[in-house]
């Protein structure tokens, strides 16, 4: 089985939409199962017994290897919606609300929809926001330096109107290359699926949407030399009890985390813990002063789910996109070749933008990066 992606993705995505709208219009009395009734964070095993230790491997490490996901994060917002203040939960109606609707996005992927289905998880977590430091659990203002480096790749790649010259006008993503060291933060449509193998000195971490695989050595050795960048950087982790610590850096400036993209100054600071046979709790804490008014820290939980099995993500670039987007831009550069030879207007693009002059009086704009 292989995983789709950029041509399939504006299909998903309004179809993510009608699930959510689906979902919203649960019945307040729909039965819940026992694992939604509630939070789920408040049945992890370190939660209800502080003494709790995790299961460990044969040399005697906290065992976190196996097969994660992070599906159980859906529905819930990466900045605090500003009524919860400084509260990591939800009241219980909030939390009803949010049970009630996951319950039913679930019912209806598993029962309803095709292939096109988007991931759901099965428990209910009761966090108000994935970043729960500062207190405000919301993301810190990009500095100047962040903001600039934002506008800069605003509308990169199909998700934008073009030109498509080369491929350095196409996204990461597009490409098939990384989505990033922000992949384990939250939950995407699919493809959530989180695979961890350990050894005495070595931690590896993949990633199944793009096939991301780091590699973390465990044995004390320095980071690499500065003047050397990776788009997951270069990690090293050391146990601190039974959290794995591992710090990053030498990272480029080509992906983004939490929200914006990054400068290579980007240094982070990951913490995994097993809080249950079924839980990792993962945060991370990011610092990078050439693009965020402060550090701040996100707290995610992995999770096991039923039968789930990492695909392979035979991803070829957007499936065809790519190829797609360079040969419709080379076609439009012969029709404006044309109209210009003739002493005709120049054709406006399909989205009614018109990058070799001014768009004709009557053109319907569409701001693709706003999603009006």
């Amino acid at each position: 089985m292989t995983n789709t992606e950029s041509c399939f993705r504006g299909i998903v995505t309004l179809l993510a939409a009608a699930v959510a709208a689906a979902a919203s219009a649960q019945p307040p009395n729909a039965e819940l199962p026992e694992e939604r009734r509630i939070p789920a964070e408040q049945t992890a095993a370190a939660y209800r017994d502080p003494s709790w230790k995790a299961p460990r491997t044969s040399w005697g490490d906290s065992s976190l290897e196996g097969t994660w996901s992070t599906d159980d994060m859906r529905g819930i917002p990466r900045d605090r919606p500003q009524q919860y203040g400084t509260a990591e939960s939800l009241p219980p109606e909030d939390f009803l609300q949010r049970a009630m609707q996951q319950h039913s996005g679930r019912d209806r992927a598993v029962n309803r929809e095709t292939f096109l289905r988007n991931e759901w998880g099965t428990r209910t977590f009761g966090y108000t926001s994935l970043v729960i430091d500062p207190p405000n659990g919301r993301t810190p203002p990009l500095n100047e330096l962040g903001r600039a480096r934002a506008e800069s790749v605003r509308g990169q790649g199909t998700f934008g109107p073009g030109p498509f010259d080369d491929f350095d006008d196409f996204s990461l993503y597009d490409r098939c290359i990384t989505l990033g060291i922000n992949r384990g933060m939250g939950a995407a449509i699919y493809g959530n699926g989180i695979r961890i193998a350990q050894s005495p000195d070595t931690i590896t971490i993949v990633y199944e949407m793009i096939h991301d695989t780091r590699v973390i050595p465990l044995d004390g050795r320095p980071h690499l030399d500065d003047a050397i960048k990776q788009y997951p950087g270069n990690s090293r982790g050391y146990w601190d009890g039974d959290t794995l610590v591992i710090e990053g850096r030498g990272y480029t400036d080509k992906t983004s985390v939490g929200g914006g993209p990054h400068s290579t100054k980007l240094r982070t600071v990951e913490r995994l813990r097993r809080v249950d046979p079924d839980m990792i709790e993962y945060r991370i804490t990011i610092d990078d002063p050439d693009t965020y008014t402060a550090p701040f820290t996100v707290r995610t939980m992995w999770t096991t789910q039923p039968d789930y099995y990492v695909y392979e993500y035979s991803c070829h670039e957007g499936n065809g996109a790519v190829r797609n987007a360079l040969s419709g831009e080379r076609a439009y550069e012969r029709q404006v070749a044309e109209a210009i030879a003739a002493g005709l207007p120049i054709p406006p693009r399909a989205d009614g933008r018109n990058i070799y002059g001014e768009p004709p009086p009557d053109a319907q704009i569409f701001d693709i990066n706003a999603g009006e």
